[in-house]
């Protein structure tokens, strides 16, 4: 898409050049990005312009829930906040803004004496997908309603610019600013508004949040590049013409206000805005650092160029050879994804909004908010480490501030508080991995301590984290009881899901216990070595699942310690109870602290492998991947009950093609990547189920590199066959980690013959962190079929667990 250059203000472009420093230089090809993938089948993320890890964002709002759906009919507005891929409700959408043209006063097509003429459901304008751009860092999109008029929307990472093209001829154009209503679902609990000048408006916008959390606020300021000739405040009692405000709303009244411009010498007009979480003057600090130059709003083309050369930089990091362009697009936008959060929290003043609602300063590193831990310990968080430390070092030193500063570490952090959504202990392999990556550098013994408090207790019920709700009959009993009725702070409480909270306590634990041991805890090891075999005390080795015959599953017990019964007397493990968001079937991979216990539990290696054959169906896998992954794994986007077989759509299992790797069986790992692979497609319903924060796109670019992180803690790197012929990952500082599979063909399976490492020939199925960081050359020769005695079949060849792990 072609587009006018337009040079930015010689200080902002030296800005963005020395923001960008600690990134390799720019590819000489644009890497491609679609960004209408995963905006269908509930995928969940937005189309619309943002800035890599992004405070703003401008995206269209339509009837779904998380703010848009590739098949909406109506455009409500280009709000300004979302989040990327949640599944939840009230996710953004904040300050959704729409041009429109007609007469606004009384009896007008906007009647100023009827409240629901400004209602976004009855405004909302009609659209066109043909012509619609979604790029990194742009977005266009044409509307057919109002005479037709082209909306364009950039960012960068405090503050955000749209330009509305009005037809030719028209002479007045609107733009509705609704601060009442935000994303379908997302209540607005009350608003402020005031018309600053001619030029500019202000205001705040307070929400519930994430899975009816905690209210939070956001503070904008918009200004546009002319004067509007007329203006009014709309709020129940209908519109008010000329209204300065301020103007203050409460929970789910109508509230807003419109700007009318003269377009008699130009359709254009442009609107640069910013948002903060701290105050209004955040939003105008923002404002001014990236939104203005010489006292006027940056031109939309300059904030374009400068948005769009910081994707290309963050892109070009990873070089991919080999596969189609539609390969190559699923390749980086997946990437883009992964590369848009955590969000940035502090303003250009380095203030940030801390988990005690007081206001605090982050000096000489950047504070993020919105950890969804629960999704993206098990890809993103290792992906980002890897990619981009300097941030992770950042990401980690927040976390560690949620802690001093609310007073326990987040489970699943929105804006300043946590919402406590989803079950288990997330922060601890969260937190693990990044000290194992030298994220925590100069800070280990605070983090031990932080995490040791969790693992060991539990906050008070002041206070609005969970933490480890079920810890008083872990620590005592080893398993978190089952207990549907047990109160909650919020949505989710462990007990609820007490197996499978159970087991991933024990995964914590195995992981901070490989921690304590290398910061000279010796004691906390053994002790959390030991309950790391706490898996073991939710395993019943009774349990038949009949249709399989497969014997000995997880299973929730009861607060006596009895095993959990259904009301029929039995207990059946393609049940979803006890378990988040899963069942039996897809929670027993999880204890990956203890492979060979796990295998051995099952009835030894030959028994695990014919269970593992049966979960992906993989007889079905090698005669027709694309149809079987759709028949065998892929019932809904949310099917995560009764099933028994491997769900690519959710997290508890997306670890487990690997478990062949660590059974001495590689070669079916790549049958199943490969077959997992076809659900990642060059189309809006491209990513399977939520992308949750980036975790599905992770998952999606380490099959394709062929690396995929171990158990949490290790600093492991599994390996399998690339999907690309050839990869450069840049490694800060200076270093590169080359992958080359010269037979690699995208979508065709191919199997490991051999592997060179650095020269050498490398027979182990796993690098180290140090060994990937050192940079260097991995080769892998692929063979068109697999060698059941080759390579990672040997014992030798496959990771022990951690000392003490082991029974």
């Amino acid at each position: 898409m072609q587009h006018t250059r337009s040079s930015a203000p010689r200080w902002l472009a030296l800005l963005a050049l020395l923001a960008a420093a600690t990134l390799p230089a720019r590819a000489a090809e644009p890497m491609p990005v679609n960004t209408f993938i995963g905006t269908q089948d509930e995928g969940n993320t937005f189309p619309g312009a943002a800035a890599p890890f992004g405070m703003i964002q401008v995206s269209p709002s339509g009837e779904h829930y998380a703010g848009w759906r590739y098949s909406d009919t109506r455009i409500r507005g280009f709000g300004h906040f979302y989040l990327s891929g949640a599944g939840c409700w009230e996710q953004g959408g904040q300050l959704p803004v729409l041009p429109v043209t007609g007469r606004i006063g009384p009896g007008g097509d906007f009647d100023t004496a009827k409240a629901e003429s400004f209602d976004y459901k009855r405004y909302a304008a009609e659209y066109t997908h043909q012509g619609e751009v979604g790029q990194a860092g742009y977005y266009k999109v044409q509307l057919t309603s109002y005479g037709g008029i082209s909306a364009e929307a950039t960012a960068l990472t405090r503050a955000a610019a749209e330009r509305y093209t009005f037809a030719p001829g028209t002479s007045t154009g609107h733009l509705l600013l609704n601060l009442g209503q935000a994303n379908e679902k997302h209540a607005v609990v009350g608003s402020e508004l005031r018309v600053v000048d001619e030029r500019s408006v202000e205001g705040k916008i307070t929400t519930k949040s994430f899975c009816g959390g905690a209210q939070y606020s956001t503070w904008f300021r918009m200004v546009f590049d002319r004067p509007f000739v007329a203006h009014g405040i709309w709020d129940e009692r209908g519109g008010k013409p000329g209204a300065m405000g301020p103007s203050q709303q409460g929970e789910a009244r109508p509230h807003g206000a419109w700007l009318s411009f003269d377009l008699s010498k130009g359709q254009v007009v442009t609107a640069v805005s910013a948002i903060s979480h701290v105050d209004a003057e955040g939003a105008r600090v923002n404002l001014r650092a990236e939104g203005m130059a010489g006292g006027q709003p940056l031109g939309f083309d300059a904030m374009r160029e400068l948005a769009q050369a910081m994707w290309q930089r963050e892109l070009g990091s990873v070089r991919i050879e080999g596969g189609s362009s539609h390969d190559r697009t699923v390749f980086y936008t997946a990437l883009y994804h992964a590369l848009l959060q955590p969000l940035t929290g502090s303003d250009a003043d380095g203030r940030y909004r801390g988990y005690d609602d007081a206001i605090h300063t982050a000096k000489g590193w950047t504070y993020y908010e919105f950890f969804s831990l629960w999704d993206t310990y098990r890809t993103q968080n290792q992906l980002l480490a890897l990619l981009r430390p300097a941030r992770a070092r950042d990401i980690a030193n927040s976390v560690l501030k949620i802690r001093a500063q609310g007073g326990w570490l987040p489970r699943w952090g929105y804006a300043n508080f946590d919402t406590n959504i989803m079950t288990g202990d997330p922060v601890t392999p969260f937190l693990v991995d990044l000290w194992r990556y030298g994220a925590l550098k100069g800070r280990e013994q605070e983090a031990y301590a932080a995490l040791r408090e969790n693992a060991f207790g539990r906050p008070s019920k002041l206070l609005r984290p969970e933490g480890r709700a079920g810890n008083p009959s872990y620590l005592s009993r080893g398993y978190v009881p089952y207990d549907r009725a047990y109160p909650a702070k919020g949505m989710d409480v462990d007990p609820h899901h007490g197996a499978s909270a159970t087991l991933e306590y024990a995964l914590g634990d195995a992981a901070l216990a490989t921690m304590a041991k290398a910061l000279g805890h010796t004691k906390d090891a053994q002790g959390l070595s030991q309950r790391a075999q706490n898996w073991r005390q939710v395993w019943d080795a009774t349990v038949v699942d009949e249709q399989t015959g497969q014997r000995g599953f997880p299973r929730p017990r009861l607060q006596d310690g009895s095993w959990f019964k259904d009301v029929d007397g039995r207990y059946d493990p393609r049940s979803e109870r006890g378990f988040h968001e899963g069942t039996a079937w897809q929670y027993q991979w999880l204890p990956r602290q203890d492979i060979p216990g796990l295998v051995a539990a099952m009835g030894g290696a030959a028994q695990a492998g014919r269970r593992l054959d049966q979960f992906f169906d993989h007889q079905a896998l090698l005669a027709d991947p694309a149809a079987a992954v759709r028949k065998s794994w892929v019932v809904g986007p949310y099917s995560y009950y009764s099933q028994y077989r491997y769900n690519p759509n959710n997290e508890p299992d997306l670890h487990a093609p690997w478990i062949y790797t660590l059974i001495g069986q590689p070669w079916k790992t790549t049958t199943v990547l490969r077959a997992a692979e076809t659900l990642f497609t060059n189309a809006p319903n491209g990513v399977t189920g939520n992308d949750d924060l980036g975790t599905m796109s992770a998952w999606y670019l380490f099959s394709a590199l062929g690396l995929y992180p171990d158990m949490p803690g290790s600093g492991r790197f599994l390996l399998h066959v690339p999907r690309f012929a050839s990869a450069e990952i840049d490694l800060a500082p200076g270093r590169t980690l080359r992958i080359e599979a010269p037979e690699a063909r995208a979508g065709e399976r191919r199997y490991v013959q051999s592997v060179n490492w650095a020269g050498r020939a490398h027979n182990k199925v796993w690098l180290d962190w140090e060994q990937m960081q050192a940079g260097g050359n991995l080769a892998f020769k692929l063979a068109a079929q697999p060698d059941p005695q080759g390579w990672g079949s040997s014992a030798a060849d496959l990771p022990h667990p951690p000392a003490g792990i082991a029974p």
